[in-house]
């Protein structure tokens, strides 16, 4: 089986992705925790030193390496589906899932972890949920182009088998 979690930050991806790899027995890789690994520095500090261009080609590259194996289950980044072909490679080479919650839910999971994450953390309440509700916009048209969709704030293990073992 070969997975890839997509979805906005704070939908749940890392979370889920490490309970559906143990419980499919499948290796598991956070995207954006082997970028991290390979270029030993933050992503904040890759963006601050080397661009988002730089670190988009690092994304795409590392995706296409991972999806080299047999078995996987891969939590991409929020932007991942957004850039370099992504979202038309991940399609053709895996099950692509959208985990899908409400703004409001991933909107009160980022305020409570705001410093671990360098593009938010300086926003007030307020301007977190437009800046969650502008870059969903812009993103929405790629996840839409998911095998499935998980619109739900109450989602199990369940959830997830149910959708992808009577695909």
């Amino acid at each position: 089986m070969k997975i890839f979690l997509l979805g906005f930050m704070g939908a749940g991806k890392s979370y889920w992705g490490k309970q559906l790899a143990d419980h499919w027995q499948l290796p598991y890789y956070d995207l954006d925790e082997v970028i991290v690994e390979a270029e030993e520095m933050a992503i904040s500090d890759i963006f601050a030193t080397k661009g988002e261009d730089y670190f988009r080609e690092k994304e795409s590259s590392l995706l296409r390496e991972l999806s080299r194996q047999d078995n996987f289950l891969i939590s991409c980044g929020g932007g991942t589906p957004c850039f370099q072909d992504n979202m038309d490679f991940m399609n053709e080479h895996g099950i692509t899932i959208w985990i899908n919650p409400s703004l409001e839910a991933m909107v009160e999971r980022l305020q409570r972890k705001k410093h671990k994450r360098p593009l938010i953390q300086d926003l007030d309440d307020e301007d977190l949920l437009d800046f969650v509700e502008k870059k969903m916009a812009e993103r929405r048209p790629f996840y839409e182009q998911s095998m499935h969709i998980i619109s739900s704030d109450n989602i199990s293990l369940d959830t997830f088998t149910k959708n992808i073992e009577n695909a």
